[in-house]
């Protein structure tokens, strides 16, 4: 308690200079929060479009992460509606699961007769509700729910695009798309028409006859899982930009009855993935652990993919955001490391009478030392202190500012806020980090404090 007060007094010697040595430690503590806020909240964003678009866990046949780009069909899951029912009867996944549901991905062209375009496309086929539900996932409550899905579980032939698709195709004025232009060059008709959108248009009109008037329509043509080319009509309700503009260009999502239609044709209508989405992305790893040994004790042809794996672009995120918030804390850290060791190398050169004094009268080298490193440790308490209660106030200023901004993966501005998600480790590794690196900027100035020779330090000027 004594050397505590000793400390006290000595680091209120000269304010000024405390002031200045706090206040530097107190703005490095604001620029960590403040950006350790944003880094969290960028990433729960990014992980709740991607939970909501992939889910949580998907199984797929094995082999098909590999090579089913290629050939989808030959590495569908067959059975599927029983795969589903042993998850969905496991008393752990069961519990862990909120969405369990099949899809459908195959890629094919996406044909316009009425301008003579075509465009090859991702399909995706899922189940409306369950879409749905999908899209109100927001544990972390940061982004506004879209259950919305632009598909309907009562019409089968109606699915939404992307901008980009429409664009493409010429959809843009049926949909009401806005700054969506036209195709500047005027595509061929009739005879004059691409061999491409001829052959598709008319295997269309065989194989499904010729729809009804009405809507932005589209052929599809895909080839089956025995090889055979296919096409059914597609009903586009609405075009939904995708933020990637490789995406944006090709995607199209339709019922997930359609999309089997359109794969498989005439022969058994399967699956190509299942989709998990658990009710917390903390239970990942149990789930995932779970999901796994429960196909492998049934001796299924099945494996296990998270959306992490599924999505790459989000461990790029996280990995390129960890690197700069490393690269922050590094320049604050030496900011301090600097501001504490100039203040304590000025502290001992004002008190080398007083060191020789308390060395004369019997006190160790390593209790000066102690004493130094304890006001070392002071400043870096105060100032973290401080900085953290500056970073409350400013994370709660800029929450109520309504500021915008793109966000990685969106495809419009959203409400910038910081999210209090984590904030309470981020504080303590903030606190704790920088009170340390103050108490070990002090070793130096007191570790020469502490050597100084007992008579220079009492005749010294």
């Amino acid at each position: 308690m004594k050397l505590f007060t000793i400390a006290r007094r000595n680091i209120r010697r000269n304010a000024r200079r405390t002031a200045l040595t706090t206040t530097a430690i107190a703005v490095g503590v604001v620029a960590l929060l403040l950006f350790g806020q944003f880094v969290i909240t960028t990433v729960l964003g990014f992980q709740t479009n991607t939970v909501r678009r992939t889910g949580h866990l998907s199984v797929f046949h094995a082999g098909y992460f590999d090579f089913g780009a290629g050939n989808p069909g030959a590495y569908s899951i067959a059975d599927y509606q029983s795969v589903m029912r042993l998850i969905q009867d496991d008393s752990v996944l069961g519990a862990l699961a909120d969405v369990i549901t099949p899809t459908v991905t195959l890629y094919g062209i996406a044909a316009n007769a009425q301008i003579d375009a075509t465009k090859t496309f991702v399909g995706s086929g899922v189940v409306p509700a369950d879409r749905a539900r999908m899209g109100r996932w927001n544990e972390y409550h940061l982004e506004p729910a879209h259950p919305d899905s632009g598909l309907s579980d009562g019409d089968i032939s109606r699915g939404v695009v992307g901008v980009g698709l429409a664009r493409v195709l010429g959809l843009c004025h049926d949909l009401a798309v806005p700054r969506c232009p036209a195709p500047p060059v005027t595509t061929a008709t009739g005879a004059d028409a691409p061999a491409a959108v001829t052959n598709v248009s008319e295997l269309s009109r065989r194989e499904t006859g010729t729809p009804a008037p009405g809507g932005a329509r589209l052929d599809l043509l895909a080839a089956t899982a025995g090889g055979a080319p296919n096409v059914v009509n597609f009903v586009v309700t609405r075009a939904d930009p995708q933020g990637v503009k490789e995406l944006d260009d090709a995607y199209l999502a339709m019922h997930f009855a359609l999309a089997q239609e359109l794969l498989y044709g005439r022969g058994a209508h399967e699956a190509v993935a299942i989709v998990l989405q658990l009710h917390r992305t903390e239970d990942l790893a149990r789930a995932k652990a779970r999901l796994t040994g429960l196909l492998a004790a049934h001796h299924l042809d099945l494996e296990v993919r998270d959306f992490g794996e599924l999505v790459p672009f989000y461990g790029q995120v996280i990995g390129l955001f960890g690197a700069i918030f490393s690269f922050v804390a590094t320049i604050m850290a030496i900011i301090v490391l600097f501001s504490v060791i100039n203040t304590m190398s000025m502290s001992v050169m004002e008190r080398t009478n007083e060191i020789g004094t308390v060395r004369a009268l019997g006190l160790r080298r390593r209790d000066v030392r102690r004493q130094f490193l304890l006001e070392g440790a002071l400043l870096g308490v105060i100032g973290a202190t401080a900085g953290i209660v500056l970073a409350v106030l400013c994370s709660i200023l800029v929450n109520r500012a309504g500021l915008h901004w793109m966000p990685p993966g969106q495809s419009a501005p959203v409400p910038l806020r910081l999210s209090a998600a984590g904030i309470v480790p981020l504080i303590g590794g903030v606190w704790t980090g920088l009170v340390i690196m103050s108490t070990l900027a002090a070793l130096l100035p007191a570790s020469r404090a502490a050597r100084m020779p007992v008579v220079d330090s009492l005749r010294h000027v």
